[in-house]
């Protein structure tokens, strides 16, 4: 009995040693570490670019935050509202699931109410509480990807809503319940 005892600890203890120094190796601590998340956005109507780093692997940045909240801006009216940044996870998320780091090509971001309620007399697809107003939603395509396949995607994420436009050539996602549709408006 003792024998086998000593048997198991050894084994024990040597499993133990080669773990933790798979752990401790470089590698280990690279698997470990959280890196940093970075969006690059192209907005389809103002033109402007960024590509910023809002998340470091530890915190939020407040810069890339900031410039993030400035690109999704409501530029009809110029008003600025904080965006969930958990909608920047989701579309950093994507990317990764879809295999690209190209752009985000961003059709509409926050919308102040009025600016919503003047889109709304134009298409009676868009919500009368969207998650637009609430700095929570997003209408993007990624250039070069299928929309079907962004769409797909952001199904498997049960992250929030979804919403599929082809006619429009655009995907919604929001920070809301887990929910989808199809409008081919």
């Amino acid at each position: 009995m003792d024998k086998i005892d000593m048997h198991r600890r050894k084994w024990f203890i040597l499993g133990g040693a080669f773990l933790g120094s798979v752990l401790l190796s470089p590698l280990g601590l690279a698997a470990s570490r959280p890196k940093p998340r970075i969006l690059e956005i192209n907005h389809t109507h103002t033109g402007e670019f960024i590509k910023t780093e809002f998340f470091d692997g530890r915190k939020y940045n407040k810069k890339g935050l900031s410039r993030l909240n400035y690109i999704f801006r409501d530029f009809r009216a110029n008003k600025l509202k904080s965006i969930d940044s958990q909608l920047f996870n989701q579309l950093y998320r994507l990317q990764n699931l879809l295999g690209t780091n190209k752009p985000i090509q961003l059709i509409s971001g926050y919308r102040t109410k009025k600016t919503n309620n003047l889109l709304r007399k134009s298409s009676s697809a868009l919500a009368i509480n969207s998650f637009h107003t609430l700095g929570r939603a997003v209408d993007f395509y990624i250039e070069g990807i299928p929309l079907n396949k962004i769409y797909k995607a952001a199904l498997r994420m049960r992250a929030g809503g979804v919403g599929y436009y082809p006619k429009s050539h655009f995907i919604h996602i929001d920070t809301g319940p887990v929910r989808n549709w199809s409008s081919y408006q």
